[in-house]
């Protein structure tokens, strides 16, 4: 199957009307262990002009050995980059819908010297789906953009800034608890990760409110 390269098409278009494009994409959510993370990733006029990175893909279509020299490269392609994220606590507390705007809204306070409040910028979230809006409040100019990750350039970039930022987390983890694999599934529900909850119990890196017994495998 042919995997179509990712444009900057919907990017350009708004730059019309924008000083500011700032793609969002999260990373995380079907994890039963770790936080979820949400990559932010910035445009301007002048960056929209640079050529796509080689390679760039939404985070899932590039291979995890890759993805650390592409996340490096996608960071200094776009103007400027931010990752943020809400712990299993949080989830737990305020459902995984909240915990995804709780980490989109830290990821684009974590944006240098960018004001995502401005009449100038614009945001794109992958997906169809606003779980931003309700934790940022008013004054956010949000599109919702299906597979914005497979299609726009930005989001992709987000897509695997998130991902290596969260894998390198769940991967610095597994010496606290390797009976979990974590250096392997980076918290997802791997035969062996759910085997050893059954043996050993919950951590407190997991997401002690979700009926983990059920999740589906999905390594």
């Amino acid at each position: 199957m042919t995997v179509v390269a990712p444009r900057l098409t919907v990017e350009r278009r708004l730059l019309r009307e924008y000083d500011l494009v700032i793609a969002l994409d999260e990373v995380g959510r079907g994890a039963l262990a770790g936080p979820v993370a949400v990559g932010a990733a910035v445009l301007d006029a002048r960056t929209a002009r640079r050529r796509i990175p080689e390679g760039l893909r939404d985070s899932k279509l590039v291979t995890e050995l890759r993805r650390p020299d592409l996340a490096q490269r996608a960071s200094g392609w776009v103007l400027t980059s931010a990752v943020g994220s809400a712990s299993p606590g949080e989830i737990d507390e305020l459902g995984i819908m909240r915990a995804l705007g709780l980490a989109a809204v830290r990821a684009i306070q974590g944006l240098q010297g960018v004001d995502p409040f401005a009449s100038g910028s614009v945001v794109i979230l992958d997906g169809n789906h606003d779980y931003v809006s309700p934790v940022a409040g008013p004054g956010l100019t949000l599109r919702t953009i299906v597979k914005a990750d497979r299609d726009c350039a930005s989001a992709a970039a987000a897509s695997v800034i998130a991902k290596v930022s969260r894998d390198t987390h769940m991967t610095a983890l597994h010496d606290e608890a390797p009976v979990y694999e974590w250096a392997r599934n980076k918290g997802y529900a791997s035969v062996l990760h759910r085997s050893a909850i059954r043996e050993h119990g919950l951590s407190r890196h997991h997401r002690s409110s979700w009926a983990i017994a059920d999740a589906p495998t999905l390594f």
